[in-house]
């Protein structure tokens, strides 16, 4: 070993050895990434216990209930904290909806559910104009996404025109209805799930849509010990009557506080130069469709960022910006017929990606 791989290995440096992404998809690492020594010999200037604080005490209401899924613990509570909308994606019965309504009642905040059908109308989702007859005018009824937290279940079986009526209001926080513009309150972020195997009813979100969300959670199966401790839970209690309530934990004034320190997070400019290299690679890959937007490289340098302040450490470390990349990339990219037709994993191919990319020092 030569002294660079020595001192590599005693720093604990970012590498292939410490990248989540370089493990197996099944057994992909689910907790936040170790703080890596890149900047081991810096002290925080920034006081993040604020932020550090609010998302343990976060994750400990969620634990309550919630046997396993930190990976999906971790990137709600990423997201949130830096106002991004999540979309979940596993099999019925890994605690999608679960996380996502026990997540919205710790905050101090007004919450919404949709349950998207086929039969949906764009119309039923953000409201429209209904005639008075009282005052012989029209006014403005508002539909349930005019709340704080939306929780829109099974967002792939609604139609294409439903859907669309979602792209305003996820990137420009407003309604626009006959003409008349309706800002959202702060917060504002939509949770949406849906289940990647059934086929049936459903219809496929647009890449615009898609591109709106910060994070695609992908939700596994939990593993044998956590299958236990489930059963252990619900043995004499199958409705739950006897869970812990969620208490309130977060409120707006709270969150914008800790928003705006996580934007004071440092991130030096090497670490944007391999944030840009990351996205720009999925352009030039032979084995995309399509690679990721400019979108995609303000995600990854909002998610590292809050991953950091979630540490408690005021400055971003490519371990953030490496654990981030799957969840951030895999619902922006589209793999050419030739790799989907041979069963080619897009975090194979985001993981091949990195590796190809030298992790600055």
């Amino acid at each position: 070993m030569n002294p660079e791989e020595e001192l590599n290995k005693d720093l604990n440096t970012p590498g292939e050895q410490n990248n989540p992404l370089n493990q197996n998809p099944l057994e992909q690492s689910t907790s936040v990434p170790p703080t890596s020594s890149f900047n081991i010999w810096e002290q925080n200037r920034l006081d993040l216990s604020l932020v550090s604080n609010t998302a343990n005490s976060l994750r400990v209401e969620l634990q309550k209930i919630i046997v396993g899924q930190k990976e999906l613990v971790n990137l709600l509570l990423s997201s949130i904290l830096v106002g991004g909308h999540v979309l979940i994606e596993g099999v019925p019965g890994v605690a999608k909806t679960l996380t996502a309504k026990l997540m919205a009642q710790a905050f101090d905040s007004d919450f919404s559910r949709i349950q998207f059908t086929p039969d949906l109308m764009p119309t039923d989702v953000v409201g429209t104009n209904i005639f008075n007859v009282k005052t012989s005018d029209f006014e403005f009824k508002s539909g349930p996404v005019f709340s704080n937290i939306v929780l829109i279940d099974e967002i792939n079986r609604a139609p294409a025109k439903t859907q669309a009526a979602l792209f305003e209001v996820m990137e420009e926080y407003q309604v626009t209805i006959d003409g008349v513009t309706y800002p959202m309150e702060f917060p504002f972020f939509v949770i949406a799930t849906q289940n990647p195997v059934e086929q049936e009813g459903t219809y496929k979100l647009p890449e615009a849509q898609l591109d709106r969300f910060l994070y695609k959670i992908n939700v596994q199966y939990p593993d044998l010990k956590e299958e236990r401790e489930i059963l252990q839970k619900f043995r004499s209690d199958f409705r739950i009557d006897k869970k812990p309530s969620v208490n309130k934990i977060i409120s707006p004034e709270l969150l914008k506080e800790c928003q705006e320190l996580i934007e004071k997070v440092t991130i030096k400019d090497t670490l944007l130069d391999y944030i840009a290299e990351i996205v720009v690679s999925t352009r030039n890959s032979g084995d995309l469709f399509l690679g990721a937007s400019p979108r995609a490289s303000l995600a990854l340098l909002k998610a590292s960022k809050s991953l950091a302040a979630i540490e408690g450490r005021d400055f971003v470390t490519p371990d953030d910006i490496q654990y981030a990349a799957y969840p951030v990339l895999n619902h922006r990219i589209i793999l050419t017929p030739e790799r989907e037709m041979e069963g080619v994993d897009p975090r194979d191919l985001i993981r091949d990606m990195i590796k190809k990319i030298e992790v600055p020092r």
